[in-house]
C-alpha cells in the first residue's frame, strides 16, 4: 500500500503511488490562502500558506492524502497499520488529530526546518473526523529541496527520523527500512565483476546484472528497496518534460497491477493513481490506473487569494491517440 518518492533534478519534485483496493472519490484540490481551517484543539487558521495535493473532501474539509505548499514544503500520509499509535491530550503540547496533521504543517511551515520545530511541539491525538471516518494509522514523509524527513507516532511516542533515502513506503517502521538496504549494498546499476572465484572465467550474460537480488515483489519492504535503489540511481534532464517522466518512471518501478496482490472478495489492490507535484512551481501531475496520460494542476492558475476550494475530479478513462 504507497509509496512517496522525492526528486530533484533544477527543479524539485515530489508525489506517491496510492495502492488500495478502492477510491474514496479523492480529487485533486487547491486550498487558497484564506480557506478557513478549523481544528479540535489547536487555534484555527482563517489565514495560511495555500496548497494543492489529492484529498477526498468530506463536509468541505479537505482530508489530504498527499499535498504541497506554496512555499515547496510537501507532505505525504502512508498506511502503518500495527505500529501507528496516537495518544491522548497532553496540557502543554500543540494536540493535532491525524487527520489534520498534514494541513497544519503545510499551513504555516515554509520548510523542514520549520516543521522539525513545529513536531517537537506536536502531539497526535486519537481523534476521528467523524463516525463513518475512524482515525487512519498512518505515518507521514515530510520534504523540501534540501532534505527530507518521517514521522512516526508509535506506542514509544512520537519518532522524527532523517531520510536519506528519499522514499518511504509502509511497514515496517522507518528505521528498520532503512537497516534492511544494508542487506542489498552490493546491488549496482553497473554490470558485476567476478569476485566469485579467481580460478573461474566468468562473465556477465546480460545487461543489469549488476541488480541481481533486487527485490521485485510488491511488500512494503520490497517496494521500499526497490524504489530507494531506482531513485537513488535515477537521472534524465532538467527539463520539466524530461523531469516529470523520470518521476513516474521512479513510481513505476513498484507499480501494483490488478490481479497481483488478491485481498480477499474478488478484490485486488492496485495503483489507483501516481503523483508528481513539481513544489517550485505549484503544478500537481497525476496518473490514473486507467489513464497512463499524464493530466496537470496548476495552483498558481487559480486565484489563492480566495476562501473557497477548487476541485478536479479525476480523468480516469484511457486516453489512446490513434496515428491513423
Amino acid at each position: 500500500m504507497c509509496t512517496a518518492a522525492t526528486y530533484k533534478t533544477k527543479d524539485h519534485y515530489f508525489g506517491r503511488n496510492m495502492d488500495f483496493d478502492f477510491s474514496y472519490n479523492e480529487t485533486v484540490t487547491v486550498m487558497p490562502r484564506n480557506f478557513p481551517l478549523h481544528f479540535r484543539k489547536v487555534p484555527d487558521m482563517d489565514s495560511h500558506y495555500a496548497m494543492i495535493g489529492m484529498a477526498m473532501v468530506s463536509d468541505n474539509y479537505p482530508l489530504y492524502y498527499e499535498a504541497t505548499n506554496e512555499k515547496g514544503l510537501s507532505i505525504a500520509g502512508l498506511h502503518f497499520a500495527g505500529y501507528a499509535e496516537y495518544k491522548e491530550e497532553v496540557p502543554d503540547k500543540e494536540n493535532v488529530a491525524s487527520f489534520e496533521f498534514i494541513l497544519w504543517i503545510l499551513g504555516q511551515c515554509a520548510n523542514i526546518s520549520e516543521a522539525r520545530e513545529r513536531l517537537s511541539r506536536i502531539n497526535i491525538v486519537n481523534f476521528a473526523f467523524s463516525d463513518e471516518f475512524p482515525p487512519a494509522p498512518l505515518h507521514w514523509m515530510i520534504s523540501d529541496r534540501e532534505e527530507s524527513i518521517v514521522v512516526e507516532c508509535v506506542k514509544e511516542g512520537l519518532n522524527v527520523y532523517d531520510n536519506p533515502a528519499g522514499v518511504l513506503t509502509n511497514n515496517p517502521p522507518f528505521d528498520q527500512q532503512y537497516f534492511n538496504l544494508r542487506n542489498y549494498m552490493q546491488i549496482s546499476n553497473k554490470n558485476p565483476k567476478n569476485t566469485f572465484s579467481e580460478k573461474l572465467q566468468l562473465e556477465p550474460y546480460s545487461r543489469g546484472m549488476g541488480g541481481f537480488g533486487l527485490p521485485g515483489d510488491l511488500s512494503s519492504a520490497s517496494r521500499f528497496v526497490k524504489a530507494a535503489f531506482t531513485r537513488l540511481n535515477s537521472c534524465s534532464g532538467d527539463s520539466e518534460s524530461e523531469s516529470v517522466s523520470q518521476f513516474f518512471h521512479i513510481l513505476g518501478s513498484v507499480y501494483q497491477q490488478r490481479g497481483c496482490v488478491d485481498v480477499g472478495e474478488e478484490e485486488y489492490e492496485i495503483t489507483i493513481y501516481s503523483s508528481c507535484c513539481n513544489t517550485d512551481k505549484g503544478i500537481y501531475y497525476y496518473t490514473t490506473y486507467e489513464n497512463g496520460q499524464i493530466t496537470g494542476v496548476d495552483m498558481h492558475k487559480e486565484n489563492l487569494q480566495g476562501n473557497q476550494l477548487v476541485s478536479y475530479q479525476l480523468v480516469k478513462g484511457q486516453q489512446i491517440r490513434m496515428e491513423n
